[in-house]
């Protein structure tokens, strides 16, 4: 499963840049005034649908892979009739993406904080990983 999630990431990158790049005047001013996580939650808007959209596929094909998928999704989709779990997380598949995509936000968060807290050492640390300046 963390195979899976691992496979994944890398295809919503284009996602990602895309909405860097087509950020209105608006998002740029909610991010501007937003709080500790305002970059994250941009992200999240605007890329979590069709980023689970993408990702699903590739988590789907894993997960049938390791027959664990169907053995779930039957025991869940009991538990979900109890209202033990929502519906969409008795699916394997729609389960373990949407963990990628929390876990995918997470990190982007982290990266967000240490940018916030430390924006000169941080930036000069990108800086240095994207040009490989010295």
């Amino acid at each position: 499963i963390n195979r899976a999630a691992e496979a994944a990431v890398p295809m919503g990158k284009d996602l990602l840049v895309n909405a860097v790049q087509t950020m209105s005047v608006t998002d740029a001013k909610k991010i501007l005034t937003g709080g500790d996580n305002s970059v994250t939650a941009f992200f999240a808007e605007k890329t979590r649908a069709p980023l689970n959209t993408r990702f699903l596929p590739v988590v789907k094909q894993a997960t049938d892979q390791v027959g664990l998928a169907q053995q779930y999704n039957q025991f869940a989709g009991k538990a979900a009739g109890l209202g033990l779990i929502s519906a969409q997380d008795a699916d394997l598949s729609q389960y373990v993406t949407g963990k990628t995509l929390d876990g995918l936000f997470l990190m982007i968060g982290e990266e967000e904080r240490k940018i916030r807290k430390d924006p000169v050492g941080t930036g000069s640390a990108l800086l240095q990983k994207v040009f490989g300046a010295r």
